[in-house]
């Protein structure tokens, strides 16, 4: 916990005692540590910790939830703690989770058709763009799917390529391959 508050530091408003809060708490996996943020009710971030402009999307977080950003876990916490455990052992094919996601309506539509991606399986951003209506909107899709702040979660890395190549990925190519690699070895 030391490296992440040192690490983080600037970023934190001083806990509050009696106000709802997002707990945000260093989370260790297989790929790397993760920055989760859960309030009360849900999961509202989940980052890989050197995932490119994280300090931009700390920031949307505490523009999107207007509450205060502390250290801090509770029982969501643990929840997807246990539940990052269970999908990294290749176990967990869908997450229980709430998700607590907020951006402009055509984000919101790509983020919620991202869920709808099936584990071990990915769709083409011009897919993406025709499930939510709006063909043509590939590179639309594209960019709220690299504004995601709910990383695996919200499976943006499920997300190609037209012709299957793997396209990009905030958090870096190789965990996209990893993870889009496990989800397939995990089928069998």
């Amino acid at each position: 916990m030391s490296t992440f508050l040192q690490s983080y530091r600037g970023l934190f408003d001083p806990t509050p005692s009696d106000a709802e809060y997002v707990r945000m708490a260093w989370l260790e996996t297989p790929l790397g540590p993760m920055l989760a943020g859960t309030d009360s009710t849900s999961l509202r971030f989940l980052e890989f910790t050197d995932r490119r402009a994280v300090d931009a999307q700390i920031a949307a977080l505490r523009r999107t939830s207007r509450l205060p950003l502390a250290p801090g876990e509770c029982a969501l916490t643990d929840l997807l703690r246990a539940e990052l455990a269970s999908y990294f052992a290749g176990k967990l094919r869908s997450f229980s989770m709430p998700v607590s996601a907020p951006g402009t309506p055509f984000q919101s539509r790509v983020w919620q058709a991202l869920r709808t991606i099936t584990y071990g399986s990915t769709k083409s951003y011009g897919e993406i763009a025709k499930i939510i209506g709006s063909p043509g909107a590939s590179r639309a899709v594209g960019a709220a799917n690299g504004l995601n702040r709910v990383a695996i979660v919200i499976p943006c890395h499920r997300v190609v390529n037209t012709d299957g190549s793997p396209g990009g990925y905030g958090a870096g190519l190789e965990r996209k391959l990893a993870l889009l690699a496990l989800e397939r070895k995990a089928l069998g």
